[in-house]
């Protein structure tokens, strides 16, 4: 069984991931399983890597933004840039660091820390 210090950061990531599609109207069933097996791919990753902690909730936003890309297409999306006629997806900044966001690579802007798009 993972330590109480995983369950947390996999539960906090869960929960801002979910937020996240939550505020963008894409949290139905098949997403948020989606968002549980990747949670469940970063659990088995944590154990072998306690020390990751403070990244896994950027991983897991990477791992659900590629699982929707395969199923249902580019998410989030930049909305300043889609309202332009140039839609495209937002990426996670840092890939691999503490406090990530959500980062226009178009316009080089943080739109958001992961877990509070709006």
């Amino acid at each position: 069984m993972a330590s109480p210090e995983i369950e947390a950061a996999l539960h906090a990531a869960r929960a801002l991931i979910l937020a996240d599609l939550t505020a963008r109207d894409v949290a139905d069933a098949a997403v948020v399983s989606l968002v549980e097996n990747a949670v469940t791919h970063r659990r088995w990753w944590l154990e072998q890597w306690p020390d990751g902690t403070e990244y896994v909730l950027g991983l897991v936003a990477q791992d659900v933004q590629d699982a929707l890309l395969e199923a249902y297409g580019r998410w989030p999306l930049c909305e300043a840039c889609a309202a332009g006629g140039d839609p495209h997806a937002l990426g996670v900044e840092p890939e691999l660091g503490p406090e990530p966001h959500w980062v226009c690579g178009k316009e080089g802007v943080a739109v958001a820390a992961v877990g509070h798009l709006a």
